[in-house]
């Protein structure tokens, strides 16, 4: 079992910058390839980034490509994601999701129970 507990959300102006952090526990964070999700009200959840065991590969949706970067601490257990340049369409809960079997396979086992970010136009 993983244990994934998120933090960083709020409220921020559009244009503005935020960093999401997510924590795991259970497992050896270092086996695991992290990723990050996001929903708004009605629609299914989306991929937004992810990331490999080591860090050294990292994936993107194209609607955060050059605006948001995922990173991740393994001796910490945490996984960032900084979102610069923030849009009003980025409003959304974003959830951290922990083992997939690749940074492009988008089937996690376990998720974080989500924060809330909200842009303001």
């Amino acid at each position: 079992q993983v244990q994934l507990v998120e933090s960083g959300g709020g409220l921020v102006q559009a244009g503005g910058s935020l960093r999401l952090s997510c924590a795991a526990s259970g497992r050896a964070f270092s086996s695991l390839v992290m990723g990050w999700f996001r929903q708004t009200p009605g629609k299914e959840r989306d991929f937004v980034a992810a990331i490999s065991r080591s860090g050294s590969t990292t994936y993107y949706s194209n609607s955060v490509k050059g605006r948001f970067t995922i990173s991740r601490d393994n001796a910490k257990n945490t996984v960032y994601l900084q979102m610069n340049s923030l849009k009003p369409e980025d409003t959304a809960v974003y959830y951290c999701a922990a083992d997939s079997q690749s940074v492009t396979v988008l089937q996690y086992a376990y998720w974080g129970q989500g924060t809330q970010v909200t842009v303001s136009s």
